[in-house]
Order: C-alpha cells, then sequence, then structure tokens
C-alpha cells in the first residue's frame, strides 16, 4: 500500500518522538503505562489531520488535549479503545464527538489472546504450586 513504517519505543529510538508525531498520518500507541510513559503522546505535535489509534492505555495521552485537538481540528479522527478513567461515564466528551471511534477496552481479546493468557496463568499455578518463579511477574 506504500505506507512507509516509523518507529518510536522506549528502547529502540530510530527517530525522535516529536519527530515521528509530526510526519505520520495515523499515529498507533503500543506501550505500557508507566511514569515514563504518562502523558508521552502530545497531540499538539502530531501532523494536522492525523489520526491517533490507542488500544495500549488510557493515560498515555491527556484526554483534554485530545478533546481539543479532535474538536478543533487538528485531529481528523481518534479510535480508542483506552481511556484515562474506565469506564467512561455516559456524558463524556469523546462519546459526543463524530470524529471518534470509541471502544469498551475488548481490542487485545481474541482467540490468540485469550489462549495464551490461559497457557500463562497456568505455567504460573504449575511453578507456584513446584516452587518456580512466577513468569512476567512485575517486582
Amino acid at each position: 500500500m506504500g505506507a512507509k513504517l516509523l518507529v518510536w519505543s522506549r528502547s529502540r529510538k530510530d527517530i525522535a518522538l516529536d519527530e515521528l508525531l509530526s510526519r505520520s498520518d495515523i499515529v498507533s500507541l503500543h506501550l505500557p503505562l508507566t511514569a515514563e510513559t504518562q502523558g508521552v503522546i502530545d497531540v499538539r505535535k502530531m501532523k494536522p489531520g492525523a489520526i491517533l489509534v490507542n488500544t495500549a492505555r488510557g493515560g498515555l495521552v491527556d484526554e483534554k488535549l485530545l478533546i481539543e485537538a479532535l474538536r478543533g481540528g487538528h485531529l481528523a479522527a481518534a479510535g480508542l479503545d483506552v481511556f484515562t478513567n474506565e469506564p467512561l461515564p455516559a456524558d463524556h466528551p469523546l462519546l459526543r464527538l463524530e470524529n471518534v471511534v470509541p471502544a469498551p477496552h475488548l481490542a487485545w481479546l481474541t482467540q490468540e489472546t485469550l489462549a495464551r493468557s490461559v497457557a500463562a496463568a497456568l505455567r504460573n499455578v504449575r511453578n507456584l504450586r513446584s516452587g518456580l518463579p512466577l513468569e512476567n511477574r512485575l517486582a
């Protein structure tokens, strides 16, 4: 389709984040929410007319700034599977914007991810029973 893929991550910085935002027609977020990534996406630095897709974590983007960018036309649209506070109240401004496609935080739920999650949980139960370290343990 002729698309050029630009990648930025906390460990791979082939391009500065601000440059990626200013050059990208579509920005899709795939980051965990940490102290380092809280509010990391400044929608004001995104290319005018761009689209934001966030299926990662709501806190990566300042929702107030996102609403302003969508209302003012700086961003063309947003596809949002996550929000800063979930569930959103029925009167939340993001639910009233025609250029927002909201989803109820289920983008991750496929047969494959469900099978992997169940398998990982089962391995951890077996590890716990055997006195082995748990997989993917957070501090």
